[in-house]
């Protein structure tokens, strides 16, 4: 009975405590406190410091503390040994094609610089013939004027195999550039002049023993040359009328490898050679903005 009472004073004792503490802390007639619930409406990413983006100079500092040193970044570009990218010492023709008079102030002019060509064109052919003993200028031409044959034939039939065999390969891009969707025509009718050397050059990249040999070929002869887009309309020339073609076509040898051949290279097209005549491209000409119920034979 004794113990019962005293449990019983213990929890009473306990109730006025709290609710003198209850009194002291809210004021009579104070509202009750509110339950606040925190509730995440959007959800937020953080992205912490080590796995943030750094700048190229956060990066570089950062690797540099660390000890890691790269080298510099350096611009390449792709090198063929087998050719060179450009024609060394273009051959300038002469205006006129040489037909100028001697006797007057260009036709002396000309005659200079074919001397300072010719002298120069001996020299290289020196170094030409201790590599390719077989070469001579007064059977190379005829070579020559095959290979060009050759190689337009393979770009008119789209035969890319045989064509990497007679063109360098900084001539191919040249020649296959934009003729993806178009249909080519060309046929060689006759040579009107006997193709002739007229230029001969002959130096070394990288190294001096890395030799090629380039020769300038004149080429006057008649062609038959017609273009025709994806539609199948004309865009330039035709198949009818053949023309007169005044060309100066360079060909290349590396003269290093026992196995090279003469390709060819590019052509060299004079200041005052006559503009090509324009394309004619086909174009579509926008008709009516017509709504989903209508049709175009109603609009007509």
């Amino acid at each position: 009975m004794a113990a019962a009472m005293k449990a019983g004073l213990g929890r009473l004792g306990l109730r006025v405590c709290w609710q003198a503490a209850e009194s002291i802390l809210r004021p009579a007639g104070a509202a009750p406190a509110c339950l606040v619930v925190p509730v995440r409406t959007k959800k937020r990413y953080f992205v912490p410091e080590w796995a943030r983006e750094l700048s190229p100079e956060e990066k570089e500092k950062r690797l540099k503390s660390s000890g890691i040193v790269f080298p510099e970044e350096r611009i390449e570009r792709t090198f063929y040994l087998a050719s060179t990218a450009d024609i060394i010492d273009p051959y300038i023709p002469p205006e006129g094609d040489a037909r100028l008079t001697s006797l007057s102030k260009d036709g002396v002019k000309q005659k200079m610089e074919k001397l300072k060509q010719t002298a120069a064109s001996q020299l290289a052919l020196r170094k030409v013939k201790d590599h390719d003993p077989s070469f001579s200028t007064k059977t190379f031409p005829e070579k020559a004027q095959e290979i060009f044959i050759e190689a337009h034939n393979c770009l008119a039939n789209f035969n890319k195999q045989k064509l990497h065999s007679l063109v360098t390969e900084r001539c191919y891009p040249e020649m296959v550039r934009g003729n993806r969707y178009r249909t080519i025509r060309w046929s060689f009718v006759e040579s009107l002049e006997p193709p002739r050397v007229v230029h001969i050059r002959c130096d070394s990249i990288v190294n001096r023993g890395n030799l090629y040999g380039q020769v300038t070929v004149r080429m006057h002869t008649r062609q038959i040359l017609a273009i025709y887009d994806r539609f199948g309309r004309l865009m330039y020339g035709g198949e009818q009328v053949p023309k007169d073609v005044l060309e100066y076509v360079v060909f290349e040898k590396y003269l290093v490898n026992p196995y090279g051949t003469w390709r060819m290279h590019g052509k060299i097209v004079p200041e005052w050679a006559p503009p090509k005549e324009p394309i004619v491209k086909t174009v579509m000409i926008p008709g009516p903005t017509l709504s989903p119920s209508q049709e175009y034979e109603e609009m007509k």
